[in-house]
């Protein structure tokens, strides 16, 4: 069964070192997301709708809020993958404009080869992670070299930014929209009928639908998951709420079903999730 062997948390986001051989369901996430390959079997991601692959030689390379799935072959062998959930904030600490990690064409490819600095970067991270779970310092120090050698290889963050036409078309979102993202978020586990949320908005079904994807880039489904995992996660790793009372906070009557939606999108079960998120327990500084 996948479940994760270290998690680190801080102001950068999380890393989680997971041990894969189950997949994981369609799901997007809010970060910059980077997924290099540690040991075990070649696999592969499902991003959009083509399969790219994750090897020794191949990174994979997600933009924030880009759909996605593990796509595992149930006749290779595990592999254990570097799961980088990066906060655009804290990237624009390196370099202003790396800040725009949150953009949907951050990385123009789903998959770039690695070079030898990545590599010796993504192991020195991984056992860090594994040696020192609680040297948080540390992880963010290695974090950042790696960081620096996959946004300087496969970001094109030298470009010139975009028209202030582009920009603002961009975030032009109707206020619809904008109103049931702001329910998705204060409270997803409320959200029991999107069909309803529609009418509730002033919206049919198909042109909230619609509207909705074309304004925030992935379904209402995709979004409102991506609201309760970051929320279940957060209350996993950080609180002392039993599993279910979580689950039933988000919206699951039933604690399996809690369960099998955090490993199905986190790849690991809550319980190891908290286990060893609490290897590597320490104070920090929430991104400014």
């Amino acid at each position: 069964m996948s479940n994760a062997l270290r998690i680190a948390r801080g102001r950068f986001g999380r890393v989680a070192l997971l041990d894969m051989d189950r997949p994981l369901v369609r799901h997007a996430h809010p970060h910059c997301h980077v997924l290099l390959k540690v040991e075990g079997a070649d696999t592969q991601f499902s991003v959009r709708d083509k399969l790219v692959p994750l090897t020794d030689e191949s990174a994979v390379l997600i933009n924030a809020w880009e759909p996605h799935a593990y796509a595992h072959d149930p006749a290779r062998p595990k592999t254990v993958i570097l799961a980088l959930y990066i906060e655009p904030q804290w990237l624009g600490h390196f370099r202003p404009n790396w800040a725009a990690s949150h953009a949907p064409d951050f990385f123009a490819s789903n998959v770039g080869s690695i070079t030898h600095d990545i590599r010796t970067h993504t192991r020195m991270l991984a056992e860090a992670m594994v040696q020192e779970p609680n040297s948080t310092d540390m992880h963010e120090m290695l974090l950042g070299e790696l960081m620096v050698a996959v946004i300087e290889r496969f970001a094109d963050w030298r470009a010139v930014p975009h028209s202030i036409r582009e920009l603002a078309s961009r975030h032009r979102v109707d206020f619809r929209i904008r109103k049931a993202v702001e329910r998705m978020k204060a409270a997803p586990g409320e959200i029991a009928d999107l069909d309803l949320l529609a009418t509730d908005v002033g919206l049919s079904r198909a042109h909230f639908f619609r509207l909705f994807e074309t304004s925030i880039g992935v379904t209402p489904r995709v979004f409102l998951n991506v609201q309760r995992l970051e929320q279940a996660v957060a209350a996993v790793a950080d609180g002392t709420q039993s599993f279910a009372t979580i689950g039933d906070q988000l919206g699951f009557s039933v604690p399996a079903h809690f369960s099998r939606f955090f490993h199905d999108h986190a790849g690991s079960s809550p319980s190891i999730f908290r286990s060893v998120s609490r290897l590597s327990a320490h104070d920090f500084e929430t991104p400014r």
